[in-house]
């Protein structure tokens, strides 16, 4: 290798470095750019009835705003209840056990009783576990505040790329060489297509198992059925972890309510994750953007090794944009082409041979006629 190539080595592995140290960075662009090009398929679909662009997205935004603001209405109010009901009931809870354990002293004997526990015995030995929760409650705490700056991050992108996405879009055209732009537009075109695919499959899944959930709660009169059911339906989202966490609120609310409540809802949002996950996801994914479940399940897990949390709420969007992204310009554009034209070349190969062998054998023809006309020359000339 020259010194050039060296250096332009070096220069592509500085950017490949560059680019993984800005990865949380560039998935939050990405998940701005996801948002913005479903709240502006929607504007579209509004232009398209006779409305003008402003109030196409205007609309849209507003149809966004309502629904964060409509799902905080449902899920904030009764969890307020419950767990005011559980500050309640907290309280009187252990002090029912220090009593139970009281009686239980008494009746034991007295070499027994040393050895039987008290709240205050139990609370020091739990102070270490206390402390530790305490400490983990304000990583959550400012963990929770760098969700929220990231959020409102992401809300800013998708309104400057929602208000003039064309200009955008020429600025990432502009990056690829000139005789490849247009092909890049139709990419993009068909990225688009997916993801607002990949919105409607995930709408419907999230739908379906937020009703399931509701109609179970409700049959086992938990309460704050609906708020549950709403929670448990955005939290399908999150692939795998989601089903998991939406789980632990609807259990605690059940438990307050009556013991065994909170193993029949156990039982009912394990029913509801073995459906999502082998009926509902995989074919309504499978319909809408052609992914295979293994492809899926894959990408979850790749995406979350490589990105962790971020990653894995993203694991689908990035996966149907590498998806398009490898058939289009790997496959399409380079093995496609390559295939057509080693094909080409073997057919010319052949027609060669095949010319190569006439010509070969109208020239032994010509060879032995001409020997013929000789000898019949030659006897001519003998006689």
């Amino acid at each position: 290798m020259n010194l050039g190539q060296w250096i332009g080595l070096i220069a592509i592995l500085l950017s490949l470095y560059i680019l993984w140290q800005l990865k949380e960075v560039l998935l939050l662009i990405f998940a701005a750019i996801v948002l913005a090009t479903t709240l502006n398929r929607l504007a579209r679909r509004f232009q398209r009835s006779g409305m003008r662009r402003g109030f196409a997205v205007a609309l849209s935004v507003g149809i966004f705003i309502a629904g964060i603001i409509g799902f905080f209405w449902l899920i904030v109010p009764p969890f307020a209840v419950q767990f005011q009901q559980l500050t309640y009931q907290v309280p009187r809870g252990i002090e029912r056990f220090n009593t139970w354990l009281f009686h239980l002293r008494s009746a034991l004997p007295r070499e027994i009783t040393p050895y039987i526990p008290d709240i205050n015995s139990l609370s020091q030995q739990a102070q270490p576990f206390i402390n530790r929760a305490v400490g983990t409650s304000f990583a959550v705490v400012s963990g929770s505040l760098e969700a929220v700056l990231k959020i409102l991050l992401v809300l800013v992108l998708t309104g400057m790329f929602l208000a003039e996405p064309q200009a955008y879009r020429k600025l990432f055209i502009r990056l690829f060489p000139s005789f490849y732009r247009r092909r890049v537009d139709g990419i993009l075109d068909r990225c688009e297509v997916s993801l607002e695919g990949w919105v409607t499959g995930a709408f419907i899944a999230m739908s379906v198992v937020g009703l399931m959930s509701v109609i179970g709660l409700s049959i086992l009169r938990v309460p704050a059925a609906l708020a549950l059911g709403v929670l448990a339906g955005f939290l399908n989202l999150i692939p795998n972890l989601g089903p998991t966490l939406s789980v632990i609120p609807a259990m605690a609310i059940a438990l307050l309510d009556a013991p065994w409540k909170s193993l029949a809802v156990l039982g009912l949002y394990f029913f509801i994750q073995q459906a999502e996950s082998n009926f509902i996801t995989p074919v309504v994914m499978a319909h809408q953007v052609s992914l295979l479940p293994a492809i899926t399940l894959i990408a979850q897990l790749f995406f979350a090794y490589l990105f962790g949390f971020l990653g894995l709420f993203l694991a689908l969007p990035l996966t149907v944009v590498a998806k398009i992204w490898l058939e289009e310009v790997f496959v399409k554009d380079v093995l496609d082409k390559w295939n057509g034209k080693s094909k080409r070349e073997t057919e010319f190969v052949i027609v060669s041979d095949k010319l190569n062998e006439e010509t070969a054998k109208a020239t032994d023809d010509l060879v032995v006629k001409k020997i013929t006309n000789n000898e019949e020359q030659s006897g001519i000339d003998d006689d």
